[in-house]
């Protein structure tokens, strides 16, 4: 009996899939025909598979494509992702930064001993053309900048102030012949009541600026705020400063003569309004104005 009723069971199934259905819909109060339709078993089961598969692809393509996925718990939003990214670069710039300055302070401590600098390897050279590369995206906050302009003003590559008589400085530095930096137009002079220690010189993009002097490269690098910069120690404790450039021909540890072409003329880093160098001239520790010993007419 079992075996004769299990293909009934089945042919019955399949007129089920085969059969055609009348579906008919009725007003509810006059119980008048609205609308009907035939369809089949094996043709509702289609239809309804069709209709789950839409509203996934749909559901699948708002979330993927539209602002929709933002409301998901836990995923992040644009705002935050622009966070995450702009700490992740200032991060390695500021490892980056450190790394060059403790290898910095290392070679002066070299130079100051009479002992060979350490060389410029090819991962530092790469590091500081990363660092410069990605000076545009890194936007400091506010805070971030007067936080560092107060850590420059006290840096250690800077000369500590000294004492020093006027008479003996300007017997000094005007024994010497000093090279012109670079030819241009000086817009800002050396001023202390402004605290601009410094000549900022006017001059065509791609000039050249010279050293004044003999002396060594004690520092070739690249900051936010001024750019590649770049400073040589003379004889007689003198020291010359070159900021703002485009481009720096040295690295630390290179001698160079008086008149020699060591860097060009640019418009790099923040605190810049156009193509310019700025100058800076130390003795003993003290600032001096560098119009007094250079010409530059």
């Amino acid at each position: 009996m079992a075996k004769n009723k299990e293909p009934a069971d089945t042919q019955k199934k399949s007129d089920m899939l085969k059969n055609k259905y009348l579906i008919t819909v009725y007003n509810d109060t006059s119980l008048e025909q609205i609308s009907h339709f035939r369809i089949s078993g094996l043709g509702a089961i289609i239809t309804g598979a069709m209709l789950v598969v839409a509203v996934i692809a749909t559901v699948t393509v708002l979330i993927a494509f539209t602002g929709l996925r933002e409301f998901i718990p836990g995923y992040p939003d644009a705002t935050t992702r622009e966070k995450i990214v702009a700490n992740a670069l200032r991060a390695d710039s500021l490892e980056s930064l450190l790394h060059q300055w403790e290898r910095h302070l290392t070679n002066v401590n070299l130079l100051l001993s009479g002992q060979d600098p350490l060389p410029i390897d090819a991962e530092q050279s790469a590091s500081s053309t990363a660092v410069a590369g990605n000076s545009s995206a890194f936007v400091p906050s506010r805070e971030d900048s007067l936080l560092r302009q107060e850590i420059e003003q006290h840096d250690i590559y800077d000369p500590a102030p000294a004492i020093i008589s006027p008479a003996a400085k300007q017997e000094s530095l005007e024994n010497l012949f000093l090279f012109t930096p670079v030819q241009g137009v000086v817009s800002d002079k050396f001023d202390v009541k402004t605290k601009h220690m410094a000549l900022d010189i006017v001059a065509a993009p791609g000039a050249a600026v010279k050293s004044v002097l003999d002396g060594t490269v004690i520092m070739a690098n690249w900051t936010s705020e001024t750019g590649h910069v770049i400073q040589i120690q003379h004889s007689n404790d003198i020291l010359s400063v070159y900021k703002h450039n485009e481009k720096l021909l040295k690295k630390q540890g290179d001698r160079v003569k008086a008149g020699e072409v060591i860097a060009i003329v640019g418009n790099s880093g923040e605190l810049t309004t156009g193509p310019h160098l700025h100058f800076e001239l130390w003795y003993k520790g003290v600032p001096v104005d560098p119009l007094k010993y250079i010409s530059f007419e």
